[in-house]
């Protein structure tokens, strides 16, 4: 039965493959034309002939059905997990020739609930088709297409043709940001010096909008108030301004551990906690980097948002983590830390059950499985 499917599935994207009227008429001719050739009777051989001839005739219309027409996809807006991917595809036929009876079919990766399809009744000519559509996420990552299905099977439905077109596309899905109202584990960070300036220095982001550092070429999620028109017209491409930030000489890395002592769900409520305790520092006035073994330190933070959306664990090699202060966020407590940081330990589902005693006093914060993560990390 795998074998019929996959001859099937290989037929229809090369050639074309009967629908079941089709096999019904095909079965149908074949004894026509039989009993034609045992009773030599005239009229079954017409009936077979007409037989063949239609069907020969619905094996090349839907192959002509899909030639000339154009697929091209809108990069969709990046999202965090929690929130619809919108999606908009456009059917365009710069033909003379009307089209109908069409199918769409977005080949949607299989972690974002796979395949999505659109029927089409009638495209004239010269006329475009947009089908817009929203996709629900619930994990971080970092989603691909290259390609989108057309397939019809008009105008007798007797045959089944369908035809890859190029659309290609990239969807980033950030972690989910907690809204912290407050963390301990950062606010008590680092030496007590740093803390007292930061008390001290008022934080003002709106006075901060007319200072500009630098310009550099426009990004995916950067907001458009902050491009300059100006210079973007002179260089033919959209540049945006670089904002100075005032905070105080308090530096704070969360630095996550990639190597392979996770399972996967410690991992995802790890990757969450980085990117909330990330956004935190950053409301706090700190001047927050994320740091991983294979990145490195990034600050930017729609980089920051990129790299965790696509971040994963079971990384070898050895490494040396930042300076302080850092809050080391990881599956297998014992690392000696410098001074000033803290570690966040999370405990697989496994190790939360079995009640061993931990391997050593962890120095920061112990995250189980169970509670609610938001509240666990503003404890």
């Amino acid at each position: 039965m795998f074998l019929v499917r996959r001859l099937s599935h290989w037929m229809e994207a090369n050639w074309v493959t009967p629908a079941y009227s089709g096999w019904v008429l095909l079965v149908l001719t074949l004894c026509f034309l039989g009993a034609a050739t045992n009773t030599m009777a005239g009229w079954l051989y017409v009936i077979s002939g007409i037989s063949i001839a239609l069907l020969s005739v619905s094996s090349i219309l839907p192959q002509r059905a899909l030639q000339g027409l154009v697929v091209r996809r809108q990069m969709p807006r990046p999202v965090s997990a929690g929130e619809a991917l919108s999606m908009a595809i456009t059917l365009e036929n710069p033909s003379t020739q009307p089209k109908s009876l069409l199918q769409l079919q977005d080949l949607v990766p299989a972690g974002l609930g796979g395949l999505r399809s659109q029927s089409i009744s009638n495209l004239g000519a010269r006329s475009q088709h947009i089908w817009r559509y929203e996709i629900p996420t619930s994990k971080r990552g970092i989603y691909t297409w290259s390609e989108v299905r057309l397939r019809t099977a008009a105008p007798l439905g007797l045959f089944w043709c369908s035809r890859l077109q190029p659309a290609k596309a990239k969807a980033v899905v950030y972690p989910q940001i907690l809204p912290l109202e407050r963390c301990p584990v950062i606010d008590l960070l680092g030496d007590e010096k740093g803390r007292q300036q930061l008390q001290k220095t008022p934080i003002n982001a709106s006075g901060t909008e007319g200072l500009t550092r630098a310009l550099r070429p426009y990004r995916w999620g950067d907001p458009t108030r902050l491009i300059h028109w100006r210079t973007s017209a002179r260089y033919g491409e959209l540049r945006v301004r670089e904002l100075e930030v005032l905070t105080s000489h308090q530096s704070l890395i969360i630095a996550l551990d990639t190597s392979n002592a996770w399972d996967i769900d410690s991992f995802e409520r790890a990757v969450i906690a980085a990117a909330s305790l990330y956004f935190y520092a950053q409301r706090q006035g700190l001047a927050a980097q994320f740091w991983s073994a294979k990145t490195g330190s990034l600050q930017d933070s729609t980089a920051v948002q990129i790299t965790l959306a696509g971040i994963r664990f079971n990384e070898g090699g050895e490494y040396k983590l930042p300076a302080p202060p850092l809050v080391w966020l990881t599956a297998q407590s014992g690392k000696p830390l410098p001074a000033h940081s803290a570690e966040i330990l999370f405990l697989s589902k496994t190790a939360a059950h079995s009640g061993d005693p931990l391997p050593g006093e962890a120095p920061g914060l112990v995250i189980n499985p169970v509670d609610d993560l938001q509240r666990q990390l503003q404890r």
